[in-house]
């Protein structure tokens, strides 16, 4: 029993003075960050379809701003009667400063 305790407490000894393991990467760690990350970067249909969906947007926008646009000056206008009446006495005042 004595022998043993004395291995025991020489293991302990030992262990106690052993460095730790040596601060290095496991084996492939860098190939495996690597290709996590150049998994993650877009890749050429991805940057083509993120052209196509901001393209189709701005056009979207442009047609609602001009569908906007083309329903604002189909309005009946208030004022086309008075527009009239000011060319008709228009024309009539040229008419008369010609004559």
């Amino acid at each position: 029993m004595k022998n043993s305790r004395r291995i025991l407490e020489r293991l302990l000894r030992a262990t106690a003075r052993a460095d730790g393991p040596a601060a290095e990467m496991p084996f492939g760690f860098d190939t495996r960050v690597l290709a996590a990350v150049r998994a993650l970067a877009p890749n050429g249909s991805a940057v083509i379809a993120l052209f196509t969906r901001r393209a189709s947007a701005i056009a979207l926008a442009v047609m609602a701003l001009a569908a906007a646009g083309l329903y604002g000056t189909s309005l009946p206008d208030a004022s086309a009667d008075t527009t009239n009446e000011y060319g008709i006495v228009d024309a009539a005042i040229q008419n008369n400063l010609t004559e």
